[in-house]
Order: structure tokens, then C-alpha cells, then sequence
């Protein structure tokens, strides 16, 4: 299945390229986020 269905008809490599800008993005993200202590996510039920 493609990472990214957007018709483009233009052969593999161009989806190979509009794909590894939105990983890196992804990747860069996920590195980034808060723990739960370190946004002082109170721990109490919901």
C-alpha cells in the first residue's frame, strides 16, 4: 500500500519524494514532544 495516494502518475520516485520530507517531519515531531512530567500533566481520573 503507498504511504501517500495522490494520484500523481508520475512513477514511484515521485512519490518517494513528496514521502521522505513528511518522515522526517513525523520523526522530528515525535523527538520533540513533552513527557507527561515534563508538561505537569496532573495524574488524577477522569
Amino acid at each position: 500500500e503507498p504511504l501517500l495516494e495522490l494520484g500523481l502518475r508520475l512513477g514511484e520516485g515521485s512519490g518517494a519524494a513528496l514521502a521522505v520530507p513528511l518522515l522526517r517531519l513525523a520523526c522530528d515531531l515525535h523527538g520533540q514532544m513533552a513527557t507527561f512530567a515534563e508538561a505537569a500533566v496532573a495524574d488524577r481520573p477522569a
